[in-house]
């Protein structure tokens, strides 16, 4: 039996009142490989959750693309609706490398998994503009990755402070829920996907 290219978890939360978020993620896996991504509808309520559905959608049915292209995808698909923040990451478990694009203000961050790795967290670099509205250039870039490293996308409804106290070592579950508990910002929905790279 084959052990997974990564292990990862979700936790999430609707904005009071509201009956569906506007925060959605996918996350697909093959052999050497994932893609994971986070998409925040702007706003919240109905609109903002279509047009997060239809972003998770398009990269799901072109997950295969390179990451400039897939946003490109979804930026087409969503011109009719609000539009979306829309983070997304692609891990090659051989070259153990990760490459990443950001559009919007869905944070995510990079915790290493090697003691002794400087530095010991990178941020994803994201790019102002909402995707179905006002795109900006887009390139990804890619980060050499030691297994055991941590991918973590928080939507904007999690306080920027969410990193402060993390167990690098915890399980993902633990982890997105502890963030998720401990970070939410009440004011809107809010989404936290976490992942750890096993090979």
């Amino acid at each position: 039996m084959k052990k997974p290219v990564m292990e990862w978890a979700t936790a999430a939360k609707t904005l009071r009142g509201e009956k569906e978020s506007g925060d959605q993620h996918v996350v697909l896996t093959w052999p050497g490989g994932a893609l994971l991504a986070a998409a925040d509808g702007l706003g919240h309520g109905a609109e903002a959750a279509l047009a997060a559905r239809l972003a998770v959608g398009t990269v799901e049915r072109y997950a295969h693309e390179p990451l400039a292209e897939i946003v490109e995808r979804c930026h087409q698909t969503l011109r009719r609706t609000r539009g979306v923040a829309l983070s997304m990451a692609r891990w090659e478990s051989r070259e153990r490398s990760l490459s990443w694009i950001g559009v919007g203000n869905v944070e995510g961050l990079l915790v290493f998994g090697t003691e002794g790795v400087r530095p010991g967290r990178e941020r994803l670099l994201l790019r102002s503009g909402a995707v179905g509205v006002r795109m900006p250039p887009l390139q990804s870039s890619t980060v050499a990755v030691p297994a055991g490293s941590l991918l973590i996308f928080v939507t904007d409804g999690i306080s920027g402070r969410f990193e402060q106290g993390l167990d690098r070592l915890g399980q993902p579950q633990f982890l997105a829920d502890r963030i998720l508990a401990g970070h939410s910002l009440g004011t809107d929905d809010a989404l936290v996907l976490v992942a750890r790279f096993l090979q």
